[in-house]
Formats: structure tokens, sequence, C-alpha cells
């Protein structure tokens, strides 16, 4: 029985940037499709400034990996025991979880317990390791909303209450605008990721990748995206004075991303970006050697970035691991540089990615699905 409090607010929690600006652009559709409702819960900057009354920064379970995870354990079961506190205090109308399965799972299970419906959008990524987890989410949530083209498939299977809305994505990006930017063909983008431990494990290999090409393509350039809160100094110091490099605000990324020939990039969200935005992307990532063990064991697909799992096969070249080394990225990179056919060949592969991702409007309808079935409940 569903015991949410018809007065209440609707909570939303997000643990990391990429959610906190789907975050928003969901706040900002709810408030459309039902401008009377109050939004509280965990966030970033971007949904307080749609907003949204942020009682727990998002900040506090920004973790990476396995072994993070379990060295933060402590504060974050103590986190958890304050929000607990508050859910019964407040009793939300329902709760909004945005990805980051790893603690919102417990919100979910604290939110059975109270009777309050859950929703789930943006889907966990539980098709890739540990798809036992979809049995959890039958029983603890009402509807999952899934973003990308395959995940319906994958979470009927489990007999759940499904819907896809599209790529979010489709929204933020202005592809009309940014497909008239036209390429520089000598200058390279970089994003070396958002965390510190990213930073000091990628940035050093792209920067041994460049000495290495310089060699035959001494005339190309490098751009860095700098992540949000990433000092540019930290950026400076992993990078050789002997190699230009501009680096650039997050703000302007978009229109960095669609000039640059190609980008090396950490995987993650940021990925499927430079894919629909018509870039191609050389992946990059290095886990923690017990992280990397335990995926290993756990971990049921053969790609990791989101193009080639939406595409079904490696399109961007991926250097994980024992793969992230210099001298394989500058194999990478050199193919893109000396063979205009293979280059040619992925830009034709992105096109056909923008066509399944979806078409604009994902928030507005993920929104409606959630506003109607609140609605429905009485609340």
């Amino acid at each position: 029985m569903q015991t949410g409090n018809p007065h209440g607010p609707i909570w939303l929690n997000v643990g990391e940037p990429s959610g906190d600006l789907h975050g928003a652009e969901l706040l900002k559709r709810l408030k459309e499709v039902h401008p009377s409702a109050s939004f509280t819960g965990m966030g970033g900057p971007a949904m307080e400034a749609e907003g949204m009354d942020v009682r727990y920064s998002m900040k506090l379970i920004s973790l990476v990996g396995l072994t993070e995870i379990l060295s933060g354990l402590p504060r974050i079961l103590k986190l958890l025991g304050k929000i607990k506190r508050e859910l019964r205090e407040i009793r939300p109308r329902a709760i909004i979880l945005i990805d980051c399965p790893e603690f919102n799972f417990r919100i979910a299970k604290i939110a059975k317990k109270l009777g309050i419906p859950v929703y789930y959008y943006i889907s966990p990524q539980i098709w890739a390791w540990r798809s036992g987890r979809a049995h959890f989410l039958r029983e603890h949530v009402r509807k999952v909303i899934c973003i990308l083209p395959f995940e319906k498939e994958f979470y009927r299977k489990y007999d759940m209450n499904v819907d896809y809305v599209g790529h979010p994505l489709m929204d933020v990006l202005p592809l009309e605008e940014l497909d008239k930017i036209e390429v520089d063909e000598n200058l390279i983008g970089l994003l070396p990721g958002s965390r510190n431990k990213e930073v000091s494990s990628l940035l050093p290999e792209f920067a041994l990748t460049a000495k290495i090409l310089k060699k035959d393509h001494p005339n190309l350039k490098y751009i860095i995206v700098r992540a949000p809160g990433m000092e540019k100094e930290r950026l400076l110091s992993l990078w050789p004075d002997d190699i230009p490099v501009e680096i650039v605000e997050p703000a302007d990324r978009y229109e960095v991303f669609r000039s640059c020939k190609f980008i090396m990039a950490a995987s993650g969200t940021v990925t499927l970006e430079t894919a629909l935005i018509g870039t191609p992307a050389i992946i990059a990532y290095k886990f923690s050697p017990l992280t990397a063990f335990l995926g290993r064991l756990l971990i049921n697909v053969k790609l990791c970035s989101l193009p080639n799992l939406i595409l079904g096969r490696e399109v961007y070249p991926e250097h994980v691991q024992e793969l992230c080394q210099a001298e394989l990225l500058a194999k990478s990179a050199q193919k893109w540089l000396d063979d205009e056919a293979a280059y040619t060949g992925v830009k034709r592969e992105l096109i056909e990615l923008r066509s399944m991702v979806g078409n604009p409007g994902a928030a507005l309808r993920a929104a409606r699905i959630i506003v109607e079935d609140i609605i429905e409940l009485g609340l």
C-alpha cells in the first residue's frame, strides 16, 4: 500500500554531475506538467538552480569503483540514517531516483518500508553487471524509465513495469547549430575525467600519446575540457611543457567537441555526447586493481562505452586497464589521422547512432509518466 503524503514534496535523489544535469531537465518538465508540486532531496547546483530544495549535496556520495565505495561505507551508512529519518518525517508524495544504483537502491529499500512510491529515471546499467538486481527493482520500484533503446527489452525479461523515453541528451545538445561548426583537422580533444583519480591515471597517458604522435604529426594541437571542480593548475601539472595545450571551461564543451578531429576520453556519459555531436572518440579508463578484478567476475558485457553498446559493436576503440597505454592509444589515433576511409567510416556510424537514440522530449515524456501515475495513486 502506498502511503506517501499527498501534500508533501516530491523527493529526487542524484549522486553525480551527469545525474544533476538530467535531474535539472526533469525538474523543469515536472514543473510544467505539475506546477503546484514542490521538490526536495539530494542533488547538485543544476537542480538547485531549477528551484529544488537541496537538503543533501550529491558530493556526499560522489564515489567511483567498488574499493572507493567500501572505504566510504561508514560515512554513507550514517548519511542513509539521516535521510531515512527525514523521509519518515516529511513523507514525500513520491521519490524519483536518478542513476547511481549503489546508493539509490538503499533509498528505494527505505521508501518501500515507508510505503512511498519510487520511480527510477535514467535506469541503472544492471544489464552490464550484476543483472540479478533487476529482481530488487521489480520489488521496490513502481516504474523504471529507461533512456537507451536496448534497455526496455532487458527489463521486460524480468516482468517489470518499464517505459522507454529516449535519451535526454537530445534535449540538451543544440545539434542543428553544432552541425554547422567546421572540424579543425589538427585539433585533438582531451577529456581525462571529472575525478582526481581518473585525471591522475589518464592525463599522463594522453600526454605520452601526444609525444608519440608529434613525430609524424608535428602540427597537432590539444585542448582539454576542464570538468566542473577540476582545477586548471592540476591539469597543467600533468601535461608536458613542450606540447601546446589549451584548457577550456565546461560551458564551452559542445562547441569544442564538434571542432575536434577526434577526442581521447575517459569512459562515461561524455562519450555519448561526443557520439551524438558526431566527433569520434578513443575511450580510456583505469580502475584500481581490486575494482578491475571484481569487475572481470561480475561484468556481463564485452564493451564499456555507451556508443559501442548502443551500436552493438566496437566503433570507438576501447583502451581499458592494461590496454590503457600510450603506445596503444597512439595506434588508434594514427589510424584516424592516416586512414581517411577508417575515419569517415566512424563518422558514418555516428550518424546511425544519432537516429537510434530517439527524438527530443525524453525528460518531458518521463515527467508525464511519473505525474500521471502519482495522480492515479491519489497522491
